[in-house]
């Protein structure tokens, strides 16, 4: 596991690197933007972008786990095709090849040609990132990679990334849009039963260098097994009793049942709304939140995977919304109602098959999650 770890933060790395070369090639960038159809468009926004960056970038992190881990090569799912469409009309499998003369020629085919982006995106898949500093020599684990799966989002908040707004991040606050939302996510899941057991999450527009102007990303990680749990972020601080109310983030287009549920347990100043599920979820991991609500099934196991492992890493976990509301008793905390990784919905096609169809919670604190639910209780 400490081996795997380690993988998937140096792979987390090269796809931060692959996603700002993405951003700087202006001309490339604006070329490469395809929209996807049918089965794997999400229905939610009326335009679910896909970009080379996140073919490319989907593409190294399963190479690079199959050479090293071969035994998990057909348990590395991720949310894109890798089909794409050149100028020509021409559809082309965007793979990793051996070397980086051969990638950049693959990559030559969907850019129509221009062999110098071809090249600069060739070596950034196949350079080795900074060596990334993390203390996992004494990380043991009873787990094999052999009963393990993985789930890969290249680039949640797509749409974020296409519009390239910069913020200048504030330390204990919540920017609501841009850049910054923009992530890698690289979650990893027991093939038994489901339980996310590590998670990557790399922000690759995290701040800008005064003196290159340049873009510098900033990682997350947990594991969460058994007895084990380990994350890089802080827990939770207790609440004292005088503290009062909850701060939950939202997505804007939320019901308005359920923003006028919360408002008695948050009060109005304290329902924020921000872009993107994954840096949803981020914001509650990094206590800028208190919880991340979401009723609506739009939403899929590569957005929740890897910052579930590490919301578990620190006491909380990512639920069920609409089986917690059916749970009898909202003040217990049902371990069944946590979301699993492992199993498609046999009765939808498509990317459908791996929605989060009953809506969710993201929580750190278990007796804020049961304020939630009470809160919801008979509203949807």
């Amino acid at each position: 596991m400490a081996d795997l770890l380690r993988l998937l933060l140096r792979v987390g790395e090269k796809a931060a690197n692959v996603a700002r070369l993405c951003r700087q090639e202006a001309p490339l960038f604006q070329l490469l933007v395809q929209e996807k159809t049918g089965e794997d468009k999400n229905k939610k926004f009326v335009q679910d972008f896909k970009t080379l960056a996140d073919v490319v970038i989907q593409e190294m992190i399963r190479h690079d786990v199959r050479v090293q881990f071969p035994e998990m090569a057909g348990f590395i799912h991720g949310e894109e095709s890798n089909m794409f469409e050149n100028g020509l009309g021409e559809s082309v499998t965007v793979t990793v090849c051996a070397t980086e003369e051969e990638t950049a020629k693959l990559l030559a085919t969907v850019l129509d040609g221009d062999q110098t982006a071809a090249s600069l995106l060739a070596r950034a898949i196949h350079q080795d990132p900074a060596t990334i500093e993390v203390s996992t020599d004494s990380l043991t684990i009873p787990l094999k990679p052999s009963e393990l799966g993985i789930w890969i989002d290249p680039i949640d908040a797509t749409s974020q990334y296409i519009k390239g707004r910069e913020e200048v991040l504030e330390e204990g606050r919540l920017f609501p849009s841009g850049l910054h939302c923009a992530l890698v996510l690289i979650g990893v899941y027991l093939r038994s039963t489901g339980e996310p057991v590590m998670g990557v999450i790399n922000q690759p527009f995290n701040n800008k260098d005064s003196a290159d102007r340049g873009w510098r990303g900033k990682h997350y990680w947990g594991v969460s097994c058994g007895s084990i749990n380990i994350c890089s972020e802080s827990r939770p601080r207790n609440r004292s009793e005088g503290q009062r109310g909850l701060s939950v983030v939202l997505s804007s287009s939320e019901k308005q049942a359920v923003k006028e549920a919360l408002t008695s347990v948050c009060g109005p100043d304290k329902l924020i709304y921000a872009s993107g599920a994954g840096h949803k979820i981020l914001c509650v991991i990094q206590g800028l939140a208190d919880a991340y609500v979401l009723s609506e099934e739009s939403t899929f196991k590569w957005d929740s995977c890897a910052p579930h492992a590490l919301l578990r890493a620190l006491g909380g976990g990512v639920v069920d919304l609409a089986m917690s509301l059916q749970q009898s008793d909202s003040g217990a905390q049902d371990p069944s109602t946590e979301l699993t990784y492992h199993l498609p919905r046999t009765d939808r096609k498509g990317a459908e098959r791996w929605a989060n169809h009953g809506g969710l919670v993201a929580y750190r604190d278990s007796s804020q999650l049961r304020s939630i639910i009470g809160a919801l209780k008979g509203k949807l």
